[in-house]
């Protein structure tokens, strides 16, 4: 049902954890499955230096999460919001179409911490 990638970084993920100081949090969910992401990221000089994650989920909740970690560490702001749903599931080698909602969920929550760094960003 899943690729080897989406098993591996289910069962070894990547930047688990929280950003103490984090300059933007995202946190998006989806009620009909439950899956809950919390994403962390700290910028400097325009580049999401470090980026974290706290997800709640299925196997394909936990290895997006991963996998966009992986994808956005070391993007400029405008190439993390680039990051889609699409480049998530790809760079897992897929997702069986029940579990696509997933990587949607990895890449709103990337979304989502980057507004909150953008907001704190206009009022500082």
């Amino acid at each position: 049902m899943y690729s080897e990638k989406v098993m591996e970084h289910f069962s070894n993920p990547r930047n688990v954890g929280e950003i103490e100081d984090a300059d933007g949090i995202g946190e998006v969910g989806n009620p009909t499955c439950g899956d809950m992401m919390t994403i962390y990221i700290k910028v400097n000089d325009g580049k999401l230096t470090d980026v974290k994650f706290k997800t709640f989920g299925c196997a394909a909740a936990i290895a997006t999460s991963s996998m966009m970690t992986e994808i956005a560490k070391g993007k400029t702001i405008e190439e993390a919001l680039e990051i889609s749903r699409d480049d998530v599931a790809e760079s897992l080698d897929g997702l069986p179409p029940a579990k696509l909602h997933c990587s949607n969920l990895a890449a709103d929550g990337l979304h989502a911490a980057i507004e909150d760094y953008l907001n704190k960003s206009k009022s500082n």
